[in-house]
C-alpha cells in the first residue's frame, strides 16, 4: 500500500511540529510490528528490586499480535490480530500469559491460511478458487465488520471484553484469557458501531457512543448500560437494559465524523464532532474499487470543531452550540463541572490525517534519515484544556470573555444567539517538547474520574510509538519523566494503594519492550509519587508494540 499522504491540505505550519524538535538517527523499530507465539500456560518472571505486596490482580493488555496468514500480509498496524496479555500480580510475584483472541477473523483467516476478512487497512482479496464471475460479483457486497478486537480490554454488568471500533465485540474470561461469545451491539440498542473507550459511573453503570443511520440521517448516541445485577452462575453476556439516552445528528450527514473517545462528567457527557470525516459515498464505493477503510477518511479542517453537551441523567441536549477551531483527538484526560463551567481536558492535534499513516511498511522503515523524514512529517498530540460556560442564556452578553475561573486561560465568547467559540488553554510547558508531546493519557479514575484532579499519567512520542512514561502536574505544569534509550514503553496503567489518602498514592504500570534484544521484555513498576522504579518482573518473550489495557484487581 502507497505510504503517501492521504490529503494535500496537510497543515505543515501547525504549532506542535514547529515547537518539537526534530528526530536525528531515530533506530529502527521493525521487531516491535512482527508475529509472535501466544504463551496460554501462565510462566514466571524474574522479579528484580520489589514489586509491593498490597498489588493483588491483572495487568490485561491488547493489541495486534499476528501480521500475516500464509503468503498474505496486512498492511496497517491496526489489522493485526488481537493478542491478549494476562501480567497476574500476587503477593510480589509475577506471571505471564498471553492468547490470540480467537475471533471470526482470526479463525477463518487461520482456516484458509490467507487473510479472508477486510480489516482497517487490508481489503480481503476475492477467493482464488471462485470463478471470475463470482469473484466479480462479490465485490458489491459490503463486507461484515471485523469481530478482531484488538484496542481494549472493556467492561459491562461485570463482565471483560475486547473491544474494537466495529459493532462486535468479544467476552473473555480475564483469567484463562479463553475467547468466550461474540456479541453484537445492533441485537441489543439501535447502533451499528461503539468505541472501544467506555466510560464508567460510581454505581458501575457503562457509558459508551456509537453511530447509527437510516432514512433519518446519520447519528451519534450516547449509549448506557446499568450496572450489574448478575443471577449467579449464568456465564453468559449481559447486556439487558442497555439503552440510547441521546441521539444527536451529525452536522452533516452525508460526511460524519470519526470518533475515538468522549468526554464525561458527573453530570454530563461531551461529544466531540472533529473534522476528520468519514466519506459515505466513498465507503459505499470502497469495496467495489478495492480499497480499504483507512481511505475513507479525510481531514477537513473547514468543518471546524464542535461539542456537544448532554446531560447524562436525563439525555437532554444543551441547546447552546459551543464550536472551536479544528482539532483532532483521540483520547481524554479527564473533565469535571466547577461553578458552572464544564471543564475538559484532552490530547489534540492539529493535523487529523495521521491514523492512516500507520501503515506496517511506514513502521518498518530503515533507522536513519527513513524514519526521522516519516516521523518528523507527523503532527505530535498535546494536552489541552477547554472550558465550556453550562448557564449561556439570551441574555448573557457577547464579545466578552465568559470563562471567570482563577489560573485559566481557556477562553469562550459567545459569538451569537446561542453560539459560544472556545479557544483552548496549553496544558503544559515547554519541557514536553523535549518529549515530543503526548499520548496514552491516564488518570487515578476509580477516585478523580469526573471530578477535580491534580495528576496525569501518559507515553511521550519522542519516536513513532512511545519511547516515555511522563507524570504531568496540571498545577506546576511540571513533569516528571521515565526515559531509557531503546526502550519502547506501554500506556501507563494508575493502580491507587489501599487506603490512600493523596491523589497519586499508588503505583504506575507500563510494559516495556525493546527493539535491540530478542525477549528482553518487562513489567514496570513505579512509584507514582516520585516516578522512580520500585521494581519489574522479566520475561523472556517478545511482545508486539500494543494499543490499552486495565488493571483487574481481584479480592
Amino acid at each position: 500500500m502507497s505510504s503517501t499522504k492521504q490529503l494535500n491540505n496537510r497543515s505543515g505550519d501547525n504549532a506542535s511540529k514547529k515547537k518539537c524538535p526534530l528526530a536525528m538517527g531515530l533506530e529502527g523499530i521493525a521487531p516491535l510490528v512482527r508475529t509472535v507465539e501466544e504463551i496460554p500456560e501462565p510462566i514466571t518472571t524474574v522479579i528484580k528490586g520489589n514489586i509491593p505486596s498490597w498489588i493483588n490482580g491483572s495487568f490485561l493488555r491488547n493489541g495486534p499480535g499476528r501480521f500475516e496468514f500464509g503468503k498474505d500480509n496486512f498492511n496497517h498496524w491496526f489489522d493485526g490480530m488481537a493478542l491478549m496479555h494476562r501480567f497476574y500480580i500476587h503477593d510480589g510475584e509475577v506471571t505471564y500469559s498471553s492468547r490470540f483472541l480467537r475471533s471470526d477473523s482470526y479463525v477463518r483467516n487461520s482456516e484458509k491460511d490467507r487473510i479472508v476478512v477486510c480489516e482497517f487497512g487490508t481489503m480481503a482479496m476475492p477467493d482464488p478458487c471462485k470463478n471470475f464471475f463470482s469473484r466479480f460479483l462479490s465485490r458489491f457486497k459490503i463486507p461484515k465488520a471485523t469481530d478482531n478486537a484488538s484496542v481494549n480490554f472493556v467492561k459491562y454488568k461485570g463482565d471483560y471484553y475486547v473491544s474494537t471500533e466495529t459493532n462486535y465485540m468479544r467476552r473473555v474470561d480475564p483469567q484463562s484469557l479463553e475467547t468466550k461469545e461474540k456479541v453484537d451491539w445492533s441485537e441489543y440498542i439501535a447502533v451499528n458501531s461503539a468505541t472501544a473507550h467506555p466510560h464508567y459511573d460510581r454505581e458501575g453503570a457503562s457509558y459508551n457512543m456509537g453511530n447509527s443511520y437510516g432514512k433519518g440521517g446519520f447519528f451519534y448516541n450516547i449509549i448506557r448500560v446499568p450496572p450489574p445485577e448478575k443471577v449467579e452462575g449464568e456465564d453468559k453476556a449481559d447486556f439487558s437494559g442497555a439503552q440510547v439516552l441521546c441521539s444527536i445528528p451529525a452536522s452533516d450527514s452525508r460526511k460524519p465524523s470519526y470518533y475515538h473517545s468522549f468526554a464525561m462528567s458527573e453530570n454530563y457527557v461531551v461529544f466531540i464532532e472533529q473534522p476528520i470525516k468519514l466519506d459515505l459515498l466513498k465507503f459505499m464505493l470502497f469495496r467495489i474499487q478495492g480499497k480499504s477503510f483507512d481511505k475513507v477518511m479525510t481531514w477537513e479542517p473547514q468543518y471546524g470543531t464542535i461539542f456537544h453537551v448532554v446531560h447524562r441523567h436525563t439525555g437532554e441536549q444543551s441547546k447552546v452550540k459551543y464550536s472551536a477551531p479544528p482539532m483532532f483527538t483521540l483520547h481524554q484526560i479527564n473533565a469535571y463541572e466547577d461553578k458552572g463551567f464544564l471543564v475538559m481536558d484532552m490530547c489534540c492535534g492539529d493535523d487529523g490525517d495521521v491514523i492512516g499513516d500507520f501503515t506496517l511498511e511506514n513502521l518498518r522503515r530503515a533507522p536513519g534519515e527513513e524514519m526521522d523524514k516519516f516521523y518528523n512529517s507527523m503532527c505530535r498530540n498535546l494536552p489541552r484544556r477547554y472550558v465550556l460556560p453550562l448557564t449561556v442564556t439570551d441574555d448573557t452578553p457577547s464579545d466578552q470573555n465568559l470563562v471567570t475561573l482563577p489560573f485559566c486561560q481557556a477562553t469562550a465568547v459567545k459569538t451569537g444567539c446561542g453560539k459560544v467559540l472556545c479557544t483552548h488553554e496549553e496544558l503544559y510547558d515547554e519541557e514536553l517538547f523535549q518529549y515530543g508531546g503526548l499520548e496514552f493519557p491516564q488518570i487515578n479514575y476509580a477516585h478523580y474520574n469526573g471530578r477535580p484532579y491534580r495528576y496525569y499519567y501518559a507515553c511521550g512520542f519522542g519516536h513513532l510509538f512511545s519511547d516515555s512514561l511522563l507524570k504531568m502536574d496540571l498545577e506546576t505544569k511540571k513533569l516528571k519523566a521515565w526515559r531509557h534509550p531503546g526502550l519502547f514503553p506501554s500506556e501507563p496503567v494508575f493502580v491507587p494503594a489501599p487506603n490512600a489518602t493523596e491523589e497519586d498514592d499508588g503505583v504506575v504500570m507500563s510494559v516495556i519492550i525493546t527493539p535491540r534484544t530478542e525477549k528482553s521484555t518487562f513489567l514496570l513498576v513505579l512509584d507514582a509519587k516520585t516516578f522512580t522504579e520500585l521494581g519489574r518482573a522479566e520475561v523472556p518473550v517478545n511482545i508486539p508494540f500494543g494499543t490499552h489495557g486495565v488493571f483487574n484487581e481481584m479480592h
